[in-house]
């Protein structure tokens, strides 16, 4: 859940009063070793001769906090000429930095990322090398392009002012909620009919790919309450279920996380579509919904702190008109598919919280329900008080 290729970039999809954004632990990993051992494994992996040296190994200065990401120089020898590259590296994190996820696939994200390049013109970094042995960096990785460009904050988050986002006029914000929805529907172009998705097909129950999500999203949240269950969370998750819509799309390439957190842009334009690893199939909504949500979360928090927010960003009515002119399909009506965002956001949210907790960055309170910060939000969805003040 993070966006780390530029020259702005981003800490997490959350952002919570209990814990010191600027001492977040993100990683645990040596930068001098990394930079050793990536040198020895590019001369292993490279032709004979290549002679590699790696140089600036460093995090993106608000790393995210699932996959660790590490930025790096890289020069050697291509037909007898030193050839500079910068490149990225999106690693698997150890057990040892209690990871935000259960797993972390890095061969589904580097496919995914491949596949999207090949098949769509949607902008996504060039990927280089996937390496499954763990013995190497600490953990599987792969290897891509750094691209060049800036990505709303989230530390403060864009829609509290002093950034390029809120800075910018009414017309740069249109063109950069237009390019992220194109973007989007360009994902989505992907489907079972044109490609095979097999890989990204989730093993869970359910005779269609929303419920399959669902009860994923219900198996982590077993995971992450372990014998400290929210009943905030648990109500949320039984109101999904009772109230799973019937209008949703056809089945397609999910993101899993799109938001123009997670994307690079120059002049209000996407120029890179970043992290994969809540990938999946799904129905074109899931993405819609979390794109929504997402705003609407950093936009409750301004309002809620005094601040007049972008109101006028990522409205569901707006949304889903510009998604059907890209992408030539009606999206169904998004309210469930939001709730569903902020109650997965609910869970993600407890977990990177209980992370600084475990870190001795936060602590906790005593109201298990108080790691979630947006929980009158989800009450307010739960009850139907919170949808009035949404655009549909």
């Amino acid at each position: 859940m993070s966006s780390e290729l530029g020259s702005e970039t981003e800490s997490s999809t959350v952002s919570t009063s209990s814990m010191d954004a600027d001492h977040i632990t993100t990683s645990t990993r040596d930068p001098a070793e990394i930079a050793a051992r990536l040198r020895q494994w590019l001369a292993e992996t490279l032709p004979p001769h290549s002679d590699p040296e790696i140089t600036d190994v460093k995090s993106p200065e608000s790393n995210g906090m699932s996959s660790e990401t590490l930025l790096f120089n890289a020069r050697w020898n291509e037909d007898g000429t030193a050839v500079d590259h910068q490149l990225v590296a999106r690693i698997e994190p150890p057990s040892t930095d209690y990871p935000v996820f259960t797993t972390y696939d890095m061969d589904m994200q580097f496919r995914v990322m491949r596949l999207v390049q090949e098949n769509t013109p949607v902008p996504v970094p060039q990927t280089h090398w996937y390496e499954p042995d763990r013995a190497v960096l600490g953990g599987s990785f792969f290897v891509m392009d750094r691209i060049e460009g800036i990505v709303p904050p989230d530390v403060l988050p864009y829609t509290f002012g002093d950034n390029w986002v809120f800075d910018g006029s009414d017309a740069d914000r249109h063109t950069i909620q237009e390019s992220a929805i194109r973007a989007t529907a360009g994902i989505h172009s992907i489907t079972p009919d044109n490609q095979d998705l097999a890989f990204l097909q989730l093993r869970q129950p359910g005779t269609t790919s929303l419920e399959r999500i669902l009860n994923h999203w219900v198996d982590y949240y077993d995971w992450v309450v372990e014998d400290l269950p929210s009943p905030l969370l648990a109500d949320c998750f039984t109101w999904l279920q009772e109230n799973l819509p019937t209008d949703a799309g056809g089945d397609a390439l999910s993101w899993g996380d799109g938001r123009i957190g997670n994307m690079m842009f120059r002049d209000n334009e996407v120029v890179a579509v970043l992290d994969w690893e809540m990938a999946s199939v799904a129905p074109p909504e899931v993405d819609l919904g979390w794109m929504c949500y997402l705003h609407l979360f950093f936009q409750d928090l301004a309002v809620q702190l005094g601040a007049p927010g972008l109101p006028d960003m990522f409205r569901p009515s707006d949304v889903r008109e510009s998604y059907a002119k890209a992408s030539g399909t009606d999206p169904g009506d998004l309210t469930w598919h939001i709730a569903f965002a902020a109650m997965r956001h609910g869970v993600i949210m407890r977990r990177v919280t209980e992370r600084s907790i475990h870190f001795g960055e936060a602590v906790r309170p005593d109201d298990i329900d108080d790691l979630i910060i947006h929980r009158d939000t989800l009450r307010g969805m739960l009850d139907g008080t919170y949808w009035s003040g949404v655009a549909f």
